[in-house]
């Protein structure tokens, strides 16, 4: 087990490149296997997540070659086995959408119930009813769900919840479909855009993207084709968070400013000081930070990804500020290890209270889940003192290389072994 060493009090100053995105990446991968020809994919991001679906891919039998950290070449030609590994799939949630392409492809998968971050009840009954009202009989047994279609047929649909996953999931078995299937209440994230052109491209019959509602008509082929995955907008939100929280002043670059309107304005009340370019966003810390109240909702409002990190910029703002959790039940894990630093912080169902102003200090905390962890790691750079973040292997998930991005911006961070870490207390003073 590995932790972040950090000395707080940073002042985050310079220029960071946005990462390939990580929601993008991790539904573009198994799409891949609809082919039987050759894809290159390019900004792809190096960490775990995508990582694991690497190699749940080359556990079904695809051919990959690295052409650089970020850049892929994936031939899924002689591609047999529609059973990714459990092992695999355990840890990650994003792996149930090879239901969805491995359906498409075979007209059968076999999926173990997957993994991931503990978010609170993230249920795949909307898949289900999606796949069940395409053709496919369905059965649950052992941990396992097994998908099976004589022939996918094109059908309306409507989602009960707006859910990313289940949008996604559909998109992919329905390309496949005999006739047109149409998509209702779907979800309208910029990762699912980035599927759909990537599916068009492979050629696809897809429109309505980044809507509410899809259509969608089946075809039997798909060719070989070149993808570049679109930037991270959480990775770029949570560094234009970091700038404000720690009173620095950051550009965020290589990136889709559209994709942030909801974080830039949200910043902009909080008393940032924001200037758009065309694929760049400047950030310089607010004097002094104002108190707000945030929201979470689908795309285009402001992602539950972002929510921790917006916690953690509020425990600085002088008075109350309020945060509603409108997307998932179990998304304040952060709560308990910010009030170890000495936040004032209340819990009321989906509602957090936040008495902001008082200045945190270091601690030994632990991440709980990949957006909670990244948050922690703000709030060790705002402390006074030095913080121990644990469990650093959930931020790992999400992040490319995210300790050293805060280090070129004038952080003191060090990726130390637990066992290790009493030996190295003292290295960054």
């Amino acid at each position: 087990m590995e932790s972040f060493k950090v000395k707080g009090n940073a002042n985050l100053k310079g220029n960071v490149i946005i990462s390939g995105s990580k929601n993008a990446a991790v539904a573009v991968l198994p799409a891949v296997v609809l082919t039987k020809e050759t894809v290159r994919l390019d900004n792809i991001p190096d960490i775990t997540d995508v990582r694991t679906m690497i190699k749940i891919l080359e556990n079904l039998g695809v051919s990959i070659r690295r052409r650089g950290r970020n850049a892929l070449d994936l031939t899924p030609n002689h591609l047999a086995a529609i059973d990714p590994s459990y092992d695999l799939v355990k840890k990650m949630r994003a792996s149930y959408y090879f239901m969805g392409s491995l359906l498409a492809r075979f007209g059968q998968a076999r999926v173990p119930i997957p993994g991931g971050c503990d978010l609170g009840p993230r249920p795949i009954d909307q898949h289900l009813k999606g796949f069940s009202a395409l053709g496919a009989d369905i059965n649950i047994e052992h941990g396992m769900i097994n998908l099976s279609a004589k022939r996918l047929v094109g059908t309306n649909i409507y989602l009960d919840v707006v859910s990313i996953g289940a949008t996604i999931n559909l998109m992919l078995a329905a390309s496949s479909a005999e006739g047109r299937t149409v998509l209702e209440n779907v979800a309208k994230e910029p990762e699912i855009v980035d599927l759909a052109n990537f599916l068009n491209a492979m050629g696809a019959k897809i429109r309505g993207a980044g809507t509410d509602v899809i259509r969608i008509d089946g075809v039997k082929e798909y060719r070989g084709v070149a993808h570049t995955v679109i930037p991270d907008r959480i990775e770029a939100g949570t560094f234009m968070l970091a700038a404000a929280a720690t009173g620095g002043s950051v550009a965020v670059e290589e990136i889709i400013p559209k994709h942030l309107e909801a974080i830039t304005a949200k910043l902009r009340e909080a008393g940032a000081h924001v200037v758009v370019e065309p694929e760049k966003i400047n950030i310089a810390a607010p004097d002094p930070l104002l108190p707000s109240d945030l929201k979470t909702f689908p795309y285009p409002g402001f992602p539950t990804d972002l929510q921790p990190q917006g916690m953690v910029l509020l425990t600085a703002a002088k008075g109350l500020s309020v945060i509603t959790e409108n997307v998932f039940d179990g998304r304040f894990n952060q709560v308990d290890e910010l009030k170890r630093m000495g936040a004032k912080i209340k819990v009321e169902g989906r509602t957090a209270l936040i008495e902001g102003g008082t200045r945190l200090s270091g601690a030994p905390v632990t991440a709980h889940d990949l957006r909670s962890g990244a948050a922690l790691l703000i709030a060790a750079l705002m402390a006074d003192g030095e913080s121990q973040i644990s469990a650093i292997k959930h931020i790992d998930r999400g992040y490319e290389n995210f300790e050293q991005k805060l280090i070129n911006l004038g952080a003191s961070i060090q990726r130390v072994s637990d066992d290790n870490y009493e030996q190295l207390s003292s290295s960054l003073d």
